[in-house]
């Protein structure tokens, strides 16, 4: 986004743009790609020698995967494929490029976050990449009683403008575009006005308790200002990959499996003589 086009107050005191330079660390998403494809390979053999009886049990809650700015499900394809292998259930979001109106793309969500509860009788847990991850932590504020918790990768919640340049040329792209006729494309409003400013807040909402919430980032982000994504109320995980990698680094996804898990507290019980426990 551009000082042109998206509104100051999307890029707050203390956060800034990547460096134009700072792309190039995003080279790193080939390493990545072959990561996945040489622990794709091999988990695939692991499988087929595996018994079925010993192969890790179905997680009870959903996990819907919802794509960075730009992407589309096929995006998470990969992810999802390796949660499943893991036990989990995953869902598309039914996005086949997220380069629309913010609070449409949140209100999409919510309703397709109402149809998997619906349907498994379970909260469900959310895996939002970039701008898949704010618009994940505005719904999880609003529905908690949909959202069990989220799990966020280089989401940018608080500095939405603090990315690079190169982005910034796609979001003017599309503004352009939707005042040339070409609806549901990101329009002027949802970078600098309204629209704008009620997705910010949503993104900045307070979580109510109950709602898990991981941030994952990585210092190597060549996209996004890796600062904006460590929200104080998440717990962070850092990783070493790039933003676009993110989205099938096999270390993001372990990061992301492990978050994914439910929290089991253990109690100490403290048993006198005499007493049954």
């Amino acid at each position: 986004m551009t000082q042109r086009t998206v509104a100051d107050f999307l890029t707050p005191e203390g956060f800034s743009q990547p460096s134009v330079s700072a792309v190039l660390r995003e080279g790193s998403v080939v390493t990545e790609a072959g990561r996945y494809a040489v622990q794709a390979f091999g988990s695939r053999g692991a499988r087929r020698r595996t018994p079925y009886g010993s192969r890790p049990a179905r997680m009870t809650e959903p996990v819907l995967l919802v794509p960075g700015f730009l992407a589309g499900d096929s995006s998470l394809g990969p992810m999802s494929r390796s949660l499943r292998h893991e036990g989990f259930r995953t869902y598309r979001a039914d996005i086949r490029a997220n380069v629309g109106c913010t609070l449409a793309a949140a209100a999409q969500l919510e309703e397709r976050l109402e149809e998997i509860t619906q349907r498994r009788g379970s909260r469900v847990r959310i895996v939002g990449h970039s701008l898949g991850g704010m618009l994940a932590r505005g719904v999880a504020a609003r529905r908690p009683d949909l959202v069990a918790g989220i799990v966020t990768m280089g989401s940018p919640m608080l500095a939405p403008g603090a990315h690079h340049r190169s982005l910034t040329r796609s979001v003017d792209l599309l503004v352009r575009l939707n005042r040339a006729g070409m609806r549901n494309l990101m329009a002027e409003d949802c970078v600098a006005g309204h629209c704008a400013q009620e997705s910010f807040a949503q993104a900045r909402a307070e979580l109510p308790p109950g709602v898990d919430f991981t941030a994952i980032y990585s210092r190597r982000d060549g996209i996004v200002d890796w600062r904006a994504c460590i929200d104080p109320v998440a717990r962070a995980v850092e990783v070493r990959s790039s933003h676009v990698g993110m989205a099938f680094d096999p270390t993001v996804i372990a990061a992301v499996s492990a978050a994914l898990r439910p929290v089991v507290v253990a109690s100490v019980v403290e048993v006198e003589r005499g007493d049954i426990a």
